[in-house]
């Protein structure tokens, strides 16, 4: 460990991009601990735990984790980069059906600045737009908000410090694109993932006991076996991310003067997961609102059924039914949580890849896969090997999305804890270490030094 870490900062180019990096993390990190000036924490503290139990603290819960801040929300970077990626997801779903906006992106480095500007603006918009909701729903639903602060004034401020504080996140983002090294709007999202181990952590080992007999709401020989499950996840979620089907190209032979050019063989790599993150960030964003939808119906149903108790108990039974089994992961919300992911893997693999245009692509460099002709043929097999393949990954993000409910259901582990054991953040973090590993192999064996995996 100390080996590789001398041959890191060996290199001087490195060495200032880690550096560039640590420190726009660091500084996110200190202002996620700043809040806002109207807001009681001590009493923010104490509803966060009512409210994680809640649908609505779900729903904030979700949005959090995509963010990279927390459920308090409460300071000034509580948006955390939300807006912005939910701006960049409008876009890239936008650019698949406006005409303009798909000239754009393929008109190259200037499309995409153009494109990147838009989103920026849109961005903003979102940040006015929820960061207002936030502030009001602070107000008045939370009371977290002294009565002297709730005024148009204080909230119209809090409005501009958390637009602001998102603003000011992206640009941090485009700091670490341009001078440090990784994605910074995925370094952004991880380092607020990984902000909750330390308290994840500790509450593991203050709730064990290593004895055969542990006492009671103590976990005892479930710890190793934790750990165990952890690196069994973390193996398998590097493998599939990993994984290609590999497509055999040749390209042809022509002949100039005496020399015969091309004739090489190739391979096309398809990614099993190429969808990545996106579908299981999709499918639990959008099974938060039946938790808002079922509640608001429960109440409904309480005024419009009125005195007549049969009527009443009947639709109360079974609206509690459903919610109680989304709100404790159950079979219809695991079962609605696989549907939906499928669901999603096939409608982002369609947009992000599309079988014509890497046909064409092909015939074009006078490449062509072999035993299918050049165009449509090689669509055709192209998009149903990206059939195939998508269903693998699809069931991997199922297994690895339903697994800390499974965790928490069957070993009766806290969520907090479960949760590090897959799920959306467990895949975001791998995901950004992936990339960020191949970066930094990249600057050291363009300096004549092995790779971090050994490679030279």
């Amino acid at each position: 460990m100390e080996k590789l870490i001398t041959i890191l900062f060996r290199v001087p180019e490195l060495q200032r991009k880690i550096l560039i990096t640590a420190g726009f993390l660091a500084l996110f990190r200190i202002g996620s601990f700043i809040p806002l000036p109207i807001v009681n924490q001590e009493q923010l503290q104490r509803n966060i735990e009512q409210m994680s139990q809640s649908a609505a603290g779900r729903v904030m819960a979700t949005v959090a984790l995509f963010g990279g801040t927390q459920i308090g929300m409460s300071t000034i970077f509580g948006l955390g980069i939300m807006p912005y990626i939910s701006a960049s997801i409008i876009f890239q779903l936008l650019g698949s059906i406006v005409p303009s906006l798909e000239a754009l992106m393929k008109e190259g480095e200037s499309g995409r600045r153009k494109i990147n500007e838009y989103t920026r603006y849109a961005a903003v918009v979102l940040c006015l737009v929820q960061s207002a909701f936030w502030v009001r729903y602070m107000m008045y639903t939370m009371n977290i908000v002294p009565p002297d602060n709730m005024n148009v004034w204080d909230g119209l401020v809090s409005v501009m410090i958390m637009t602001a504080g998102t603003i000011f996140l992206m640009w941090i983002g485009e700091q670490i694109d341009e001078y440090g090294i990784g994605n910074g709007i995925s370094l952004i999202i991880m380092a607020g993932i990984l902000s909750r181990m330390p308290s994840s952590l500790f509450k593991l080992l203050s709730n064990s006991s290593f004895q055969l007999t542990p006492p009671q709401g103590t976990y005892g020989i479930l710890v190793p076996i934790l750990v165990a499950l952890f690196v069994a996840v973390v193996v398998g979620v590097i493998a599939i991310t990993e994984s290609q089907r590999r497509i055999p190209t040749q390209s042809a032979k022509h002949v100039r003067g005496r020399r015969v050019y091309g004739g090489t063989k190739q391979y096309l790599p398809l990614k099993v997961n190429q969808s990545g993150v996106m579908p299981i960030i999709f499918a639990s964003s959008l099974l938060m609102f039946p938790l808002l939808i079922l509640s608001g119906l429960h109440q409904a149903v309480a005024g419009w059924a009125g005195s007549d108790s049969v009527l009443k108990s009947g639709i109360f039974g079974i609206l509690d039914l459903i919610k109680n089994d989304f709100q404790r992961h159950g079979y219809l919300y695991t079962m609605s949580y696989v549907i939906l992911i499928y669901f999603f893997c096939y409608f982002w693999t369609a947009i992000m890849f599309n079988p014509k245009d890497v046909a064409e692509n092909l015939k074009d460099y006078g490449s062509f896969i072999p035993g299918y002709r050049p165009g449509a043929r090689t669509a055709n097999y192209l998009e149903k090997v990206m059939l195939r393949i998508t269903y693998v990954g699809a069931a991997f993000l199922s297994i690895v999305a339903v697994i800390p409910a499974m965790i928490q259901a069957g070993l009766n582990v806290d969520y907090d804890i479960a949760s590090f054991l897959g799920g959306t953040g467990l895949l975001i973090v791998i995901s950004v270490c992936i990339d960020l590993i191949q970066k930094i192999d990249s600057y050291l064996i363009m300096s004549n030094y092995s790779g971090l995996m050994g490679r030279k």
